[in-house]
């Protein structure tokens, strides 16, 4: 898990990089069809662990991990990415409420504190004025919420498929469905806020932006199979509490790129979800 959230600090600060040339549809197009490739070669290799009777949670699985790419790559170029990774961190707290609003599980008087803790940190992350807060922070937490959903799954179904076989379902919507909505740019003209999700496509011509992208498939292929591996094989909450390491990683990261370092506000909302991340782990 620690080298995943280097690995996955990294593949930030790279779709940081090519953001300048692509947009975020494309990035998360090329990062998954290089991926694809990877991991088929992979299977070739070595076969693993297939269930076709749990097909539709997989399927389910590539493409809530899809909206939650596609939003975290979007924020990526539009906040610093430090803030960024943070408000997808806030996954923890949306699978503490979806466990109890859907499973009926009892919420402790720990997880209640720690969701107005992390609560509290985005407010102080996203600085609302009055009622409403940035659409790209907005994004950036449902981000979060689809990344809960996406981890959620791997629960499910972990004994029915091999790490590579889920990591391959992710990926394979992450293929597929931007070439839908490339397709659907062009039928289809989307307002503002939707622009991120239905845009054309434009071959890259630079090499330099061809090596970023391979780079970025190699490096994010390997932070999702050792993500997948460390929740397949080892309690949750430890794993939960590893995984926020990638948050300072990725302040380093995107203050060698040019972000400002977090202001006060910010860095207490980061302190603030962090501490009720694992509160929330510990609760479980």
């Amino acid at each position: 898990m620690l080298l995943s959230s280097l690995f996955s600090a990294v593949n930030g600060a790279l779709a940081k990089i090519l953001s300048e040339d692509l947009s975020a549809l494309e990035i998360v197009f090329f990062r998954n069809l290089l991926g694809v490739l990877f991991i088929v070669l992979m299977l070739r290799h070595t076969p693993g662990k297939f269930s076709r009777s749990h097909l539709g949670p997989l399927i389910l699985r590539g493409v809530l991990g899809f909206s939650a790419m596609i939003m975290f790559f979007y924020t990526i170029t539009t906040i610093p990415l430090g803030v960024a990774i943070t408000l997808n961190k806030t996954s923890p707290f949306f699978v503490a409420i979806l466990a109890f609003l859907l499973l009926n599980e009892r919420a402790s008087r720990q997880s209640i504190v720690a969701l107005f803790i992390g609560f509290v940190g985005v407010l102080l992350i996203t600085k609302p004025q009055g009622f409403s807060i940035g659409y790209d922070h907005l994004l950036g937490v449902l981000g979060g919420f689809f990344a809960a959903a996406a981890y959620t799954t791997i629960r499910k179904i972990k004994d029915h498929f091999d790490s590579r076989v889920i990591v391959l379902s992710f990926m394979m919507a992450g293929t597929v469905l931007p070439l839908l909505l490339f397709l659907l740019a062009r039928i289809y003209t989307p307002p503002p806020y939707l622009e991120f999700l239905v845009s054309d496509f434009v071959m890259p011509e630079s090499q330099s932006v061809w090596v970023f992208i391979v780079l970025m498939a190699i490096i994010s292929t390997l932070s999702q199979w050792l993500l997948t591996k460390a929740y397949s094989s080892t309690n949750a909450t430890i794993i939960g509490v590893v995984s926020y390491t990638n948050i300072p990683f990725a302040i380093g990261f995107g203050v060698m790129l040019g972000d400002a370092f977090p202001d006060i506000a910010a860095l207490c909302g980061i302190l603030f979800i962090v501490l009720g991340g694992l509160l929330v782990n510990r609760a479980k």
